[in-house]
């Protein structure tokens, strides 16, 4: 029986606009901000309620080369073709299309400060081929 030595309490994204950035994440994923939060401050945090939360915070430098680390996005109620068409009605822009004639496959997109994301299959889809 292992023991769990840690609770992984925020994925940290860097950024120059955590208000901002967080806006677009909240969208992207129903999480609600935190109620402390307004736009120009230094960070800003989304809660789940459950599992960790997605905290940006402000950087002075700019991203420059790929994410070493990504969010994998799996949509709930939608395929994946419409949640992508949705993310870029938000913000966010297809990097690479990865989607096969098969119907399987991913898109890795970028949210409005050029951090790598992935849009799955929805399970539905999954279930059904």
């Amino acid at each position: 029986m292992s023991e769990e030595l840690v609770r992984i309490r925020h994925i940290t994204v860097d950024c120059a606009d955590p208000y901002a950035l967080a806006s677009f994440w909240s969208r992207a994923t129903g999480w609600p901000m935190s109620e402390d939060d307004e736009p120009g401050d230094p960070e800003a945090l989304l809660e789940p309620g459950v599992g960790p939360g997605l905290l940006f915070i402000r950087v002075p430098e700019g991203k420059a080369v790929k994410n070493r680390l990504h969010l994998d996005l799996q949509p709930q109620g939608r395929t994946r073709d419409e949640h992508v068409e949705w993310l870029v009605g938000i913000g966010a822009a297809v990097f690479d299309d990865q989607r096969r004639p098969d119907g399987l496959g991913w898109v890795t997109m970028t949210d409005p400060e050029g951090n790598e994301f992935c849009v799955e299959r929805s399970a539905a889809e999954r279930a059904s081929g």
